[in-house]
């Protein structure tokens, strides 16, 4: 757990600094739901593209490629 007090505005002055990809980072490396998510189709080899397509809408990403596992 943080030791941050959310209710001290200075405990958050480095956020100003974080440009807004990191930001959506920090928030999504925190939720259980999209852990859930990423787990279930980063588990399928061939990810349909409808399912990518649901995923990256439900959580507001945007995927050029998808990265291939070196295997």
């Amino acid at each position: 757990m943080l030791s941050i007090d959310w209710r001290v505005p200075g405990a958050y002055g480095h956020a100003k600094a974080i440009p807004p990809s990191g930001f959506a980072w920090e928030y999504l490396r925190r939720h259980e739901e999209y852990h859930r998510d990423f787990q279930n189709i980063s588990r399928v080899k061939e990810l349909p593209a409808d399912e990518l397509e649901t995923f990256s809408q439900r959580w507001g990403l945007r995927f050029p490629m998808r990265s291939r596992n070196p295997a």
